[in-house]
């Protein structure tokens, strides 16, 4: 019997047929990306006392559909995350699975002082250009969807053109793969690539795992207070969170109660 796809084969399928169309010169893109102004400290904004929010521009999903209104507007909800007390934004940018856009990271990027994390599907150097180029502080780099040779290249993009790079893992394997590149910023997506279901335990039974020095980020499936905490008390600097904050009455007071605030 094959081998059922899952949600991350079907996007990832859409992402290498584009990218295999894009004919951009890449030593250019990294020229103009270079020279654009600093990016906000991604990582050193989720060091602070505490555990870190990474407040998410997320309207929908593939497996549960629309999750904001259609008239979700991303400097609004910025605004709301940053006075609730969040440390960073990530805004998901891919249209075709996400309902995403660029714009919605420049909007978003422009209505706060925090840095931003561009969420999508790197699959080409010249999706790293495109995050810096379109005023994201960091890219999200997917072990899962990468091979060793592609994350290392990522990788070595990012830190050129001046993006960290939050290195998402799934697994011991994965993890193993993202610290030989050099990853000093991990995540663990709690979420499953076939079923897209939650497992609440992994990045508490995979945080010993995680050197130190990484600064380590929880992904999907933090429901509240309770889920917050333990991941806090398991060694997380930060979570990353979506769902949960833009399905809120208030995102604002919803981030204070994940931080205990």
């Amino acid at each position: 019997m094959a081998a059922r796809a899952t949600y991350l084969d079907d996007i990832l399928a859409r992402r290498r047929a584009e990218a295999a169309s894009d004919d951009r010169d890449l030593d250019s893109m990294v020229d103009r990306a270079r020279a654009c102004e600093p990016a906000r400290g991604f990582a050193q904004a989720l060091r602070r006392p505490g555990l870190s929010v990474i407040a998410e521009v997320k309207r929908r999903s593939p497996s549960k559909g629309a999750l904001a209104p259609t008239d979700l507007d991303p400097a609004l909800l910025a605004k709301a995350y940053a006075q609730g007390g969040a440390a960073c934004l990530s805004v998901l940018t891919d249209g075709a699975s996400f309902g995403g856009s660029p714009d919605d990271l420049v909007k978003a990027r422009a209505a706060t002082d925090l840095p931003v994390l561009r969420k999508d599907f790197t699959v080409d150097a010249r999706d790293v250009c495109d995050a810096r180029l379109m005023g994201a502080d960091a890219v999200l780099l997917i072990a899962a969807a990468l091979d060793d040779d592609e994350l290392g290249r990522f990788h070595a993009v990012a830190r050129d053109v001046g993006l960290e790079a939050l290195v998402e893992v799934h697994d011991e394997r994965e993890l193993e793969r993202a610290l030989a590149v050099g990853a000093r910023l991990v995540g663990v997506n709690q979420r499953d690539l076939v079923t897209f279901e939650v497992d609440h335990e992994r990045a508490l039974r995979m945080a010993g795992a995680i050197p130190s020095d990484v600064v380590k980020v929880a992904e999907s499936g933090v429901r509240g207070r309770d889920d917050a905490s333990a991941l806090a008390d398991g060694g997380y600097d930060a979570v990353l969170v979506g769902e949960h904050l833009v399905t809120a009455a208030d995102p604002g007071a919803a981030i204070r109660v994940l931080r205990g605030g």
